[in-house]
């Protein structure tokens, strides 16, 4: 279904800001497509939790940017984040670094990656993803001692990756909120798991996808979706758009991937500022006239 994805090798994005020291809440007056008030340090590591074993990029709100930095000070939210078929995490690395400039540890496995990925495995290592990070919370000498607000877990994804979160959260009680991007048909079927997600979901489209296209994948999970939920479709957005870099087999829309990237970090941004920080200032951005009025992302949703 996914198997024409290929796409080049993308360059990591450094995001060189201010560290605030305390999570980023209360600020809906800045742009969440622009870098939010930390610095994004990042790590690779090897994830062990709940029987399972694999390696993973790692970013978190740092004091500085760059690998191995230390954790800024405070506790934040965990999002585990499933990447496409065939594709590197580092496809997605302005994005997960981006969400960890607004105050997020990202956790983006890199198992699964063959020909054969295995949908259902794939949201167990994102849920083993979020166990393990919650552990570390409390094991002494990890970086993230005393910085993850063990309470507050969230799923995303890409494509395949997309559907795998939805999976997982079926799978998960501990998980608040999802938000994807094009997520795909599994097997087993995300549009059947949608159905018992109780949690805020929010999917991510683009109107020229052509790999993975919203009539038959994310509108059919999102109608399987009880509320609160929202269809957030990009207006010229490809599938590939939603990564870093795109070349062989990738499809192509009618804005630029820039474009396209800024608007993935800005309702990314929001959605989980709002459902998973808890963040109230958001509630406009997310849910009011500024999001059922854009002119660039369609609106459909039911609270």
């Amino acid at each position: 279904m996914l198997r024409r994805l290929t796409v080049a090798v993308a360059a990591a994005l450094s995001l060189t800001v201010p560290a605030s020291g305390v999570h980023a809440a209360g600020a809906a007056s800045a742009d969440p497509s622009a870098p939010g008030p930390y610095a994004a340090g990042y790590v690779d590591a090897t994830v062990s939790a709940s029987g399972r074993s694999f390696s993973a990029r790692i970013t978190y709100p740092a004091t500085a940017a760059g690998k191995g930095q230390p954790v800024a000070a405070g506790r934040f939210p965990a999002i585990a984040f499933g990447h496409g078929f065939l594709q590197s995490v580092s496809k997605y690395s302005s994005t997960l670094s981006h969400l960890s400039t607004w105050g997020f540890i990202v956790v983006a496995p890199t198992s699964q990656g063959g020909l054969s990925p295995s949908h259902s495995a794939f949201a167990d290592d994102l849920n083993a993803a979020l166990t393990w990070t919650v552990a570390q919370d409390t094991t002494a000498g990890s970086r993230f001692a005393g910085h993850v607000a063990v309470d507050r877990l969230g799923l995303s994804g890409h494509s395949m990756g997309g559907g795998a979160s939805i999976l997982a959260a079926a799978r998960n009680p501990r998980v608040v909120t999802v938000a994807n991007l094009a997520a795909a048909e599994t097997n087993p079927s995300a549009v059947s798991a949608a159905a018992g997600v109780t949690v805020p979901v929010q999917l991510i489209a683009g109107d020229r996808d052509g790999i993975a296209p919203p009539a038959d994948h994310q509108r059919p999970i999102y109608a399987a979706k009880p509320p609160t939920k929202q269809l957030r479709t990009v207006r010229g957005g490809s599938h590939c758009g939603f990564m870093d870099s795109g070349s062989l087999f990738c499809d192509s829309g009618s804005i630029s991937r820039t474009v396209q990237l800024q608007l993935t970090r800005r309702l990314l941004t929001e959605w989980f500022l709002r459902h998973l920080a808890g963040d109230a200032a958001y509630n406009d951005a997310v849910w009011g006239t500024p999001a059922q009025t854009d002119p660039q992302v369609v609106f459909e949703g039911v609270r």
